[in-house]
């Protein structure tokens, strides 16, 4: 007769140790492959300590087994992960930065979720300097010598932050294709949608949507010029991706739109810190509703503007590849996933630029008067100000602009790009990351920095027609201008696609507002408050921004 099976008698101690042992082991699988499916993750984490139950048993009753025997195995795997991300073993070990930031994510997703990113990187570039390790396998750069060599041509892939910051990974548009040579064919439509002839075909659209604006603010004695900004870029870009489809600026945002884009931008950047909490996130009931209602908009949207056509080129017509151009047509989900990200990208950057904007002329008056002064100058009472054909000569409003993107950058911590798997590591500038490093320069840091910018916290427009004049910085001892640290676009090829456009929209979205209108802040504005709202969600969001408004004479 054969004999019953039976477990072997351990120790307590003997059992605890084979626990700590299978925990070891399951840290290293996690560590080596970093598996993201729920379907590995759960027997990975479950069977072992359920395995070790009947060793427990032994010695103890069965609810202090179980608890004893989970509590011992998470917390083994946990004290190993800690341990080897703080030791002088870990390839990141000679970059410094905060305990808890080596140790974990967590940390930097909290700050996240309260739009901090931007102001909270500059204090850790304060503290430690040039480059700071914020989190476990990445860093924080402030140094411009490592600009072309992260961003450049010959620099690294976009990382798995993206991944991380979307609902559909699997329908990816093109900010998130981390692949460069899939990058480079995705833009391919982009670029000829935003090649000088295709601008000055845009003219119309921006000229209707600014004049609009104008009238609308022009009617109202005050006004929150942010929100009215928000409403004017995301009514133009919906007609630019979709042929129309929005009128925020004539019925308000009844339908939250605005807020749901806001809100989705906030789960997205908090997701992006931890890329493989979103494969959870996914599968819970209400988490992405906003994103999920913004890619129904894109879908209807979209589907619309296929069947009904368009009378003038918009983005969707290239996007789509109605100019015939591209070899294959592209796959509609691309379609509505790009155009969705022109919407979202496109209103989100230029309406924060364009508050940031007045809020800094509002709060410098004579900057204010000097921007008023070109503009009477060039577009006086009878003269179109919608006309593109002085911008050129517009020294000042192109400094304006400049000023206030290197202070409120369209996206402040920068585009986070990795080393990648199986690459080995690589040298950005002077320093060395290893294999599997993220890495981002943080432009908000760069922006301010005294070694970049004389008096970098000061809205200063006249720095940039300085910069310009030889002469000019003959007079001005001590002048700092540094042209490589201005990344108000990003930089190399996979920079911001619609920077012509974002340009042309503001440059003549402003001459209008200059030409007709006079804007003050109301008595008792408190200009600090504003910088105190500014948050970063994945881009800079602007504040509320009072301003009190009347129509210029003869407007």
């Amino acid at each position: 007769m054969q004999e019953a099976f039976t477990l072997p008698k351990l120790t307590l101690s003997g059992a605890l140790l084979t626990l700590c042992g299978s925990a070891i082991v399951v840290y290293l699988i996690f560590k080596r492959y970093e598996p993201i499916d729920f379907s590995v993750h759960l027997p990975l984490l479950v069977i072992p300590p359920t395995l070790a139950l009947p060793l427990l048993l032994q010695h103890l009753a069965p609810l202090q087994a179980v608890f004893i025997s989970f509590s011992v195995y998470y917390a083994t795997i946990v004290l190993s992960v800690v341990i080897y991300r703080l030791s002088p073993f870990h390839p990141l070990a000679r970059y410094p930065g905060p305990l808890l930031l080596k140790i974990s994510k967590f940390p930097m997703g909290w700050v996240t979720f309260q739009g901090r990113t931007h102001t909270h990187g500059r204090a850790l570039h304060k503290r430690y300097g040039d480059i700071v390790r914020i989190g476990p396998n990445e860093v924080s750069i402030r140094d411009t010598a490592a600009v072309v060599p992260l961003m450049g041509s010959l620099g690294l892939p976009r990382s798995s932050e993206w991944a991380g910051r979307t609902m559909y990974p699997q329908i990816r548009s093109l900010i998130s294709t981390s692949n460069l040579a899939e990058h480079a064919a995705r833009r391919k439509p982009w670029n000829r949608a935003f090649n000088s002839t295709a601008l000055k075909g845009y003219e119309e659209i921006i000229a209707r949507r600014a004049t609009q604006f104008v009238e609308g603010v022009g009617r109202q004695q005050r006004v929150d010029l942010g929100t009215w900004f928000g409403w004017f870029t995301f009514d133009f870009m919906s007609d630019m991706a979709f042929g129309g489809g929005s009128e925020m600026m004539r019925d308000g945002d009844d339908a939250s739109i605005w807020g749901q884009l806001v809100s989705g931008l906030k789960w997205a950047a908090v997701l992006g810190q931890v890329p493989w909490l979103s494969m959870y996130a996914r599968s819970v009931p209400g988490v992405g509703e906003s994103w999920k209602k913004m890619r129904a908009f894109g879908i209807q949207r979209a589907s619309l503007r296929v069947k009904n056509g368009s009378h003038s080129r918009d983005l969707f017509h290239y996007l789509n590849n109605e100019d015939g151009k591209a070899e294959a047509q592209p796959p509609f989900a691309h379609v509505i996933s790009d155009g969705s990200l022109a919407v979202i990208a496109g209103s989100d950057t230029t309406s924060g630029v364009l508050t940031s904007l007045f809020f800094c002329l509002l709060r410098q008056p004579e900057a204010y008067a000097n921007l008023q002064a070109e503009v009477d100058k060039l577009y006086p009472p009878g003269e179109n100000a919608l006309d593109t054909k002085h911008h050129g000569d517009m020294a000042f409003l192109n400094a304006v602009l400049n000023e206030a993107m290197r202070l409120y950058p369209a996206v402040p911590s920068g585009s986070q790009r990795t080393t990648g798997k199986g690459h080995g590591g690589k040298f950005i500038g002077p320093y060395y990351l290893p294999e599997e490093t993220n890495a981002s320069i943080h432009t908000w840091s760069v922006h301010r920095d005294a070694r970049n910018f004389s008096m970098p916290d000061k809205f200063w427009p006249e720095r940039w027609l300085i910069a310009e004049d030889p002469a000019l910085q003959a007079q001005t001892p001590g002048f700092v201008h540094n042209a490589s640290a201005f990344l108000a676009f990003s930089f190399g090829p996979a920079n911001c696609v619609g920077k012509n456009l974002a340009l042309q929209e503001m440059r003549m979205l402003v001459c209008l507002i200059m030409q007709r209108l006079t804007m003050r802040f109301p008595a008792g504005f408190d200009p600090q408050t504003y910088d105190d709202s500014v948050r970063e969600v994945v881009v800079c969001q602007k504040g509320k921004l009072p301003v009190l408004v009347e129509r210029r004479p003869g407007f």
